[in-house]
């Protein structure tokens, strides 16, 4: 048991808070699912994606690949904001690496329009992040390294007609990026 003297409370005790635990909101029709990992004396084993037999993945049956992305990120760095009218993305981070997804529901029709919401991505956890059409999503690394996003779309890039368009990365405020402290 801790005993402290009147004196030494007060000191501290302004700068004492409970945290926060209680469940976020989420945005509807964005999936996480986390991916079993395996570990054992000689390394780890992660099953990333099992593809039906229409070769669509098994957690997001309706969803068609149409293509295949990288990116990379620098230490520090915000991809966002940007948001498809007609595609939709999963996302994959390696547990190597270690970012903040961000998601911003901006779909008029949406019980959920406004919502925003973070994913941690990496940190030693795998998962897949399905983000539907009409929400506005970015990534920040709060890593020291450069770390990597694959993620997986149903529409083809299309150079002449880009369904993506971009909001400015501080338009949910600058503090949205940052890593929570405490």
């Amino acid at each position: 048991m801790c005993h402290f003297e009147r004196s030494e409370k007060s000191n501290f005790i302004r700068f004492v808070f409970v945290q926060d635990y209680s469940k976020k909101k989420v945005i509807k029709d964005v999936k996480v699912v986390e991916i079993k990992k395996w570990s054992g004396e000689d390394g780890t084993f992660e099953e990333l994606v099992r593809l039906n037999e229409n070769g669509n993945f098994e957690e997001f049956p309706d969803f068609k690949v149409r293509q295949i992305n990288r990116s990379k990120i620098l230490p520090g760095g915000v991809k966002a904001w940007h948001i498809h009218f007609n595609q939709e993305d999963i996302w994959y981070v390696s547990p190597d690496d270690h970012m903040i997804m961000g998601l911003w529901d901006l779909r008029n029709d949406s019980d959920t329009k406004d919502v925003k919401m973070r994913v941690v991505l990496g940190a030693g956890t795998t998962k897949l992040i399905y983000v539907p059409r009409g929400v506005a999503h970015g990534v920040v690394n709060v890593s020291k390294r450069p770390g990597i996003i694959i993620y997986f779309v149903n529409q083809q890039f299309n150079f002449t007609d880009p369904d993506e368009r971009r909001l400015k990365w501080d338009a949910a405020g600058e503090e949205f990026w940052m890593a929570e402290k405490g």
